[in-house]
């Protein structure tokens, strides 16, 4: 019975934004109303990515400084040695699949923008 309680509580959140933008008067001009500026899709949603992208990798290039600063900090210490290299691995890797990412964004724009003439 108290998964049908959290179903239902989850459901109910679900639906509540529905219920309140059903009130919201859409006209023209909402986008500057909220602050969102008056670009079309496409460059916010590809604004939208490289943002989330770039966050991204801030966060991997602090897990690489966290990893270099546990391996400075090892003092021979040969478990935390590997634990920071493991790190650092990671967050390379973690890296690579970001810009990699950026570079498939990037391209896909740019065939896209070809077929359609913009």
């Amino acid at each position: 019975m108290k998964k049908v309680y959290i179903g239902i509580a989850t459901l109910s959140m679900f639906a509540l934004p529905m219920v309140a933008a059903a009130q919201v008067n859409i006209d023209e001009e909402l986008g500057t109303t909220f602050g969102l500026g008056s670009a079309d899709l496409e460059s916010t949603v590809i604004n939208i990515i490289q943002w989330i992208l770039g966050f991204l990798g801030l966060i991997a290039v602090i897990f690489i400084l966290y990893g270099g600063f546990m391996w400075m900090t090892a003092a021979g210490n040969e478990d935390r040695v590997s634990t920071a290299k493991k790190i650092i691995t990671s967050a390379v890797i973690g890296l690579i699949v970001v810009l990699l990412a950026w570079a498939i964004v990037i391209f896909v724009v740019n065939q896209t923008g070809d077929v359609t003439g913009a």
